[in-house]
C-alpha cells in the first residue's frame, strides 16, 4: 500500500513538471480600458465561430516614416513620386520567417493547413475557429457585453502567445479591441437646438430662403462666409480625374431631403445632386431613425463638402451594418485591399458585395433570432475589401479617446494612413471637440485610465494624434467681428481638441514647430507633472484648423446651427480636393500627405495664425493659442490663394 502511494505521488510529481502547452505563453495585448457603458454579462458558446485575423510583423516599419518624407516633402527631390498599391504591399510585407513561425504555430496547435488563409499582401492569417479553439490558443476567455441601447459585442480582456512567436505577431482580432462605434466631433447648439431665436432661422419647410450674408458671419457660418474667411473661390476643372471621399459611420446617415434644403438656399446647382454611395461591410444609409444624432454628423460633412467643390462628385464611405457600427478599420479595408483580411478585389467568393438584402433580411428580419446571433452572423460575413480605389482625398469627422486604444491598434492603423499617403491620399480627421479632454469630457486619472470628472490627465483623441494624418483643429468668428476680423479657437459650445499623444512619437516634419511651442510656452510647464506627455517627444495636434462655430445645416427638415471640429474638417478636405484639381489639370499629381508642407518654414505666410483663445478641459484652462503652431489650432487657419500656389508650383 505504501509503495503505491509513493508512485502515484511520483506520477503526479512528473505530470506536474512537464510544460504544458501553454506554459511558454506571454501577455502580448491587453484592453486599454473596460469599455465605458457596457456591462459583461456572461460568457461566449465556445461552439460559437470566430474568423480569427493574426496580424504579421512587417517588415521596414522603421523606414515607413522616411519613406514617406521622400515623396511629401517640399525639398525632397522624389516630392510628388507616390508608390503603387503594389510597390507599398512588397515594400512592407512581412518576412517568410515570419509567416512559418506563425503558421507553424497555429498547425502545431491543431488548426488544419487548408482552414488558414494568407491575405495577398502577406499581412494577415485568416482563419475561422471556434470560441473554445480561440480561447485556448490564446490563453484568455471571451465575454458578451451588453449597452442599455441594446447593442451586443464580444472581446476578450487581454490574450497570450508564445514567447518565441511574439516577435512575429502584431495584433490578433478580434480579442481585446472594442467597438466603441466611433463618435462625431460635432455638437448641436444647446439653448435652442432649432434655433428661432437666431436671425430668421427657423422651422423650414420647401420655400424658405436664407439669404446668404457676410455681415452676420459672427452668428450664423454659411458657404459665403467661408469663401470669404479663406479667400476660397475656386472652379475645379478637373472633376474626372479626382476623387474625394467622406467617411460617414452607420447608423448616422444622410437625408436626401435636408440635402436639398439646403443645396435650395445655399448652392442652387446641387439640388437632387446626391454622393456617390459606397456600401461598407453590411452598410446601409437608413433613413427610419432621423434624429439630430442620427442625421446631423452626415448632414453636414455632405453639404459643405458637395457645395464647397461643386461640381466634383462627392464619395460616400457609408461605413458598418446597424447591428454593430463600424470602425476606422473598416474603411481601411474598403480602399486598401493589402490591408483587409481576404485577397481583395470583386470576387464574390472572397468579398462580400453590399447591401446583400438576403444576407440583410436573414440577419435583421428573422425573429428567431437575437440580436447576438445576429451580431456574430454579422461578423463572418466576407468584409468589403478594395472595393474602392482610395480617394485623393478622405475626411473623417469621428474619432475616439486614444486612451481606448491598445498601442498595437493605434500603430496598426497609423501604419496604414502613413501607406496611403505613400499612395498619394490625404487623410483628414478632426481633432475633438472637448479641448484637452475627451469623449464626455472625460479625462485620464494617474494610471491613464477614464475616469470620473475628478479626474485632470488630459485625454487627447485617436486618430488624429496618428502623425500621419491631417488633424483639423476648431476656430470661430468672434461675437460682433466680420469675416475680414482675425479669428480665435473655438471657444462656443466646443473647444478645439489638441495636445500631445501618449502613444505616437513626435514627428520629424513636426520637430522644430513643437519645440518652440515647449521652449516659449510649456517652460517651465504651466501644469502638474504627468497632466499630460511632457516629455518632449510626443506627436502635438492639430496640425491645421477652420472655423467651427456656428453653421447652418438643413437637419431633419429644418434648419439648425452645429458646432465642432465635425464642421472644420471636410472645409480643410475640400481645399484640399480644389488644390488636387488645380494640380490634375496641369498634368501632375495629388498632394498627398501634406503635413511636410504644412509645417515647412518658408510656406508661414500660407495661414491665419490664430493667437486668441483656448482649449479648456480636465479642470484647467488646457492650452493657448500662440504666435506660431500651437496645440489648439496648429498652423492657423489656410488662405486658400496662397495655398494654392504654394502647392501648385510643387513637382
Amino acid at each position: 500500500m505504501l509503495r503505491s502511494t509513493v508512485s502515484l505521488a511520483f506520477l503526479i510529481a512528473t505530470a506536474l513538471a512537464v510544460p504544458t502547452r501553454r506554459s511558454n505563453h506571454v501577455l502580448h495585448e491587453k484592453r486599454a480600458m473596460e469599455p465605458r457603458g457596457w456591462t459583461k454579462v456572461g460568457r461566449v458558446d465556445g461552439a460559437q465561430v470566430l474568423p480569427m485575423r493574426f496580424g504579421l510583423v512587417q517588415q521596414n516599419l522603421d523606414k515607413l516614416e522616411d519613406l514617406l518624407m521622400s515623396v511629401s516633402h517640399p525639398d525632397s527631390p522624389q516630392y510628388g513620386k507616390h508608390f503603387s498599391a503594389a510597390e507599398v504591399a512588397s515594400t512592407f510585407a512581412p518576412g517568410e520567417e515570419t509567416i512559418a513561425a506563425v503558421t507553424e504555430w497555429l498547425l502545431e496547435s491543431g488548426i488544419e493547413r487548408d482552414r488558414l488563409r494568407l491575405s495577398t499582401d502577406k499581412g494577415w492569417i485568416h482563419v475561422n475557429a471556434s470560441v473554445s479553439e480561440v480561447e485556448d490558443l490564446l490563453n484568455t476567455e471571451y465575454h458578451i457585453y451588453d449597452h442599455p441601447n441594446g447593442a451586443k459585442q464580444i472581446g476578450c480582456h487581454n490574450y497570450s502567445v508564445p514567447a518565441h512567436v511574439q516577435p512575429h505577431i502584431d495584433f490578433i482580432k478580434p480579442t481585446v479591441q472594442f467597438n466603441h462605434r466611433a463618435g462625431p466631433n460635432m455638437k448641436q447648439r444647446r439653448s435652442t437646438p432649432i434655433n428661432t431665436d437666431l436671425d430668421g432661422l427657423r422651422m423650414a419647410d420647401v420655400d424658405v430662403t436664407i439669404t446668404p450674408s457676410l455681415a452676420n458671419c459672427d452668428k450664423m457660418i454659411t458657404v459665403d462666409c467661408l469663401r470669404a474667411l479663406y479667400n476660397f473661390n475656386y472652379k475645379p476643372v478637373s472633376t474626372k480625374k479626382n476623387t474625394f471621399g467622406v467617411v460617414e459611420f452607420t447608423p448616422q446617415a444622410f437625408l436626401g431631403g435636408d440635402l436639398d434644403l439646403f443645396f435650395r438656399n445655399f448652392s442652387p446647382s446641387l439640388v437632387g445632386v446626391r454622393p456617390k454611395s459606397v456600401l461598407i461591410d453590411g452598410a446601409v444609409v437608413q433613413t427610419q431613425q432621423q434624429s439630430f444624432n442620427f442625421n446631423g454628423e452626415s448632414d453636414l460633412d455632405l453639404e459643405y463638402a458637395m457645395a464647397l467643390t461643386a461640381p466634383q462628385e462627392v464619395s460616400l464611405l457609408q461605413t458598418g451594418d446597424l447591428v454593430q457600427g463600424g470602425g476606422f478599420d473598416n474603411w481601411l479595408d474598403a480602399v486598401d485591399a493589402a490591408f483587409c483580411t481576404f485577397d481583395g478585389g470583386d470576387d464574390p467568393t472572397q468579398d462580400g458585395i453590399y447591401p446583400d438584402p438576403q444576407g440583410f433580411n436573414r440577419q435583421y428580419n428573422s425573429k428567431a433570432k437575437t440580436h447576438l446571433d445576429a451580431f456574430l452572423t454579422t461578423i463572418l460575413e466576407p468584409e468589403s475589401c478594395g472595393i474602392i480605389a482610395p480617394p485623393k482625398v478622405v475626411s473623417i469627422s469621428y474619432g475616439q479617446d486614444e486612451a481606448t486604444a491598445s498601442v498595437h491598434y493605434a500603430t496598426r492603423q497609423c501604419n496604414e494612413y502613413a501607406k496611403l499617403g505613400l499612395m498619394g491620399t490625404t487623410v483628414v480627421y478632426s481633432s475633438g471637440d472637448n479641448g484637452v479632454a475627451g469623449f464626455g469630457n472625460v479625462c485620464l486619472d494617474a494610471d491613464h485610465n477614464e475616469a470620473d470628472d475628478t479626474a485632470s490627465v488630459f485625454n487627447p483623441e485617436f486618430p488624429a494624434t496618428c502623425p500621419f494624418v491631417t488633424a483639423v483643429g476648431a476656430t470661430q468668428v468672434l461675437p460682433g467681428n466680420t469675416v475680414n476680423d482675425p479669428e480665435s479657437a473655438c471657444e462656443r459650445v466646443i473647444f478645439s481638441g489638441g495636445g500631445f499623444s501618449n502613444i505616437f512619437q513626435k514627428p520629424s516634419y513636426q520637430k522644430n514647430a513643437v519645440d518652440k511651442y515647449i521652449a516659449n510656452h510649456l517652460t517651465p510647464s504651466p501644469f502638474a507633472p504627468g497632466q499630460f506627455n511632457d516629455t518632449g517627444n510626443a506627436r502635438g495636434f492639430p496640425d491645421i484648423a477652420a472655423n467651427g462655430a456656428n453653421y447652418v445645416i438643413g437637419i431633419d427638415g429644418q434648419f439648425a446651427l452645429v458646432f465642432g471640429t465635425s464642421a472644420s474638417a471636410p472645409v480643410v478636405a475640400s481645399m484640399i480636393t480644389m488644390v488636387n484639381d488645380a494640380r490634375l489639370a496641369i498634368g501632375k499629381g495629388p498632394v498627398g500627405f501634406i503635413n511636410p508642407v504644412l509645417y515647412s518654414p518658408i510656406l508661414a505666410p500660407i495661414f491665419n495664425d490664430i493667437t486668441i483663445g483656448g482649449n479648456q478641459g480636465c479642470g484647467t484652462p488646457g492650452f493657448t493659442a500662440v504666435p506660431g503652431w500651437d496645440p489648439v489650432t496648429g498652423v492657423g487657419t489656410p488662405n486658400f490663394e496662397r495655398l494654392l500656389a504654394a502647392f501648385v508650383v510643387l513637382p
